[in-house]
């Protein structure tokens, strides 16, 4: 049974990791002052990532070498279900990008309404700030999953997202890369898992900014859905 004297004891938030040294103790440090269970897995980092991350109070499952966030975060599916007590899984991003306060509010809209997974989006808010270049290929990223999974999502490469227990056992993730979110989507459709959204914040970080990384995968995002769609289509 979920021990009364930690907070949410019956959730455990898994942070997907990769050389974020530079961030993961903050992200840490402030999800344990309302988690009592985090789990970061270090996805093959080559600084001091895992290190940080246990000092601030998190468990630590590290993959020997970079699988991807769709591996780090099966990993951490698989981990949270160690506990009996686990009813509710909380995803949230070791970059900074998310914020705490977030993750509460779309627990709270899980615990209400009783779906299966709520999904955070950054579309929801008003006023809400995405550069240009990204709101595109998110764009583009949401007219796609609506076409082939149905689902009328609003926003879909979003990692702050609330699964129950149930959701965890379902979902298999098979693309390690970033298109795990867009395939997380589709398994939600194929295993008629009911699901929300709630409106999050995305601190988007200079350093975030100039990355580009996002843009960059987005072809590579989009080429990993097309070869899953025809392998479950065979």
């Amino acid at each position: 049974m979920p021990d009364p004297q930690v907070p949410h004891a019956d959730v455990t938030v898994v942070v997907p990791a990769l050389n974020e040294e530079a961030r993961v103790a903050t992200v840490v440090s402030g999800l344990r002052v309302e988690f009592g269970r985090v789990v970061v897995v270090d996805d093959g980092s080559t600084d001091r990532t895992s290190e940080l991350a246990r000092a601030a109070g998190a468990h630590v499952v590290r993959h020997p070498g970079n699988l991807g966030q769709g591996a780090a975060l099966q990993t951490g599916f698989a981990y949270a279900l160690t506990s009996p007590g686990m009813r509710y899984v909380v995803t949230f991003d070791s970059d900074g990008q998310h914020r705490v306060e977030d993750a509460l509010s779309v627990l709270a809209t899980a615990r209400e309404t009783g779906v299966d997974v709520v999904l955070g989006s950054r579309f929801l808010t008003p006023d809400t700030e995405v550069p240009a270049v990204r709101r595109a290929v998110l764009r583009a990223g949401i007219a796609f999953t609506r076409a082939t999974t149905r689902l009328q999502v609003t926003d879909t490469h979003n990692g702050l997202r609330v699964l129950n227990r149930h959701a965890v056992q379902q979902i298999d993730l098979t693309l390690a890369d970033m298109a795990h979110a867009s395939q997380l989507l589709g398994l939600i459709a194929r295993h008629g898992l009911t699901w929300t959204e709630a409106p999050v914040v995305i601190d988007y970080a200079d350093e975030t900014r100039r990355r580009g990384q996002s843009n960059v995968n987005a072809l590579n995002i989009v080429f990993d859905l097309a070869l899953e769609r025809l392998r479950s289509a065979g």
